[in-house]
């Protein structure tokens, strides 16, 4: 019998002597699904046109004048940014929308070569048109997208 039968037949006895943990698992499934249903469009929608080639703007909000609110918002949208990574990770193989929910992930997070992970992404062409879409249905323009060159 091969390791991976081994294994799985392990998963498939401890699932039996388990109920709870599928039924809670199935529920986290649920509402992961549902969430990414309803939030990532909204996040995406939000998602201001520029993100992409504005350099910093941030600096000239409320929020980037004030040392306290700015740090508080900072940690916030990092706690946020990581939930929705995990939460993506799982969608790539439960379901829900991974890729897209990765994306608006790596939007939120703070982390050295962010800007080329996600402009790697996002010139993605289905990754694009699924955004755009997504803008799109709910009346904002299009991303601005620089093209590979601009990078340099």
């Amino acid at each position: 019998m091969s390791a991976f039968t081994q294994w799985s037949l392990a998963g498939l006895r401890w699932a039996g002597e388990h109920p709870n943990a599928l039924a809670w698992a199935f529920g986290v499934s649920l509402v992961l699904f549902v969430g990414s249903l309803v939030l990532i469009p909204v996040l995406i929608a939000r998602m201001r046109p520029d993100y992409f080639v504005a350099p910093n703007p941030d600096d000239h909000t409320w929020l980037g004048r004030h040392r306290i609110a700015r740090a508080t918002a900072r940690v916030l949208k990092n706690v946020l940014g990581c939930a929705l990574l995990l939460a993506g990770v799982v969608m790539m193989v439960l379901p829900g929308q991974g890729i897209i929910t990765v994306l608006a992930a790596l939007s939120l997070l703070d982390f050295p070569g962010k800007r080329a992970l996600e402009l790697r992404l996002i010139r993605q062409t289905h990754v694009n048109k699924a955004i755009n879409w997504i803008r799109a249905q709910s009346g904002h323009p299009p991303l601005i997208i620089p093209t590979a060159s601009d990078d340099t």
